[in-house]
């Protein structure tokens, strides 16, 4: 498929509803598949959109539109530093493979930008994958400062469970 300039014209940027997590949650797993890792999604449908849109809402996303197919996602939510204070983290940035290339990530990071400067947040942080070259490319064009040294550490829930 194209979607040049004259699609992007018509992409739509809006926040998401809770009517709008079945179709995240399908660019979710399509991002999973991309960094060769759909195992590793395991949050159900419902505890989704519980942590968007129930009682202690964890995070927001703001979604780009083609008509009525939502084609891409920024999913955030505020991370306090110790030593920065409040950023806006950035969990998740997709783009449906068919739309890669034509500016919707863009859109999509420019207003996360937005919103972080809104909130007067002292940044936003995100990760990438040392192999994703597309994302280093982007990224790069606006500066950002890809930090090495760091390791990721997690305990899955499973592991909290049987902790004793």
């Amino acid at each position: 498929m194209d979607h040049g300039l004259s699609t992007k014209m018509n992409i739509q940027l809006r926040t998401a509803t809770k009517e709008d997590c079945p179709r995240m949650m399908e660019l979710i797993q399509e991002l999973a598949h991309f960094e060769r890792a759909p195992h590793e999604v395991t949050v159900t449908i419902d505890e989704f959109v519980d942590a968007g849109f129930g009682k202690n809402q964890v995070w927001k996303a703001f979604l780009a539109v083609d008509g009525d197919l939502i084609i891409g996602l920024s999913l955030y939510y505020v991370r306090y530093s110790t030593w920065k204070g409040c950023r806006l983290y950035l969990e998740d940035l997709i783009v449906t493979e068919s739309y890669r290339g034509s500016g919707i990530g863009k859109l999509l990071f420019d207003r996360t930008i937005q919103e972080a400067q809104e909130l007067g947040f002292s940044g936003m942080v995100w990760q990438v994958l040392d192999w994703n070259e597309p994302a280093i490319k982007f990224y790069n064009k606006y500066n950002a400062n890809i930090e090495a040294g760091w390791l990721n550490a997690a305990l899955s829930k499973e592991q909290l469970l049987n902790y004793q």
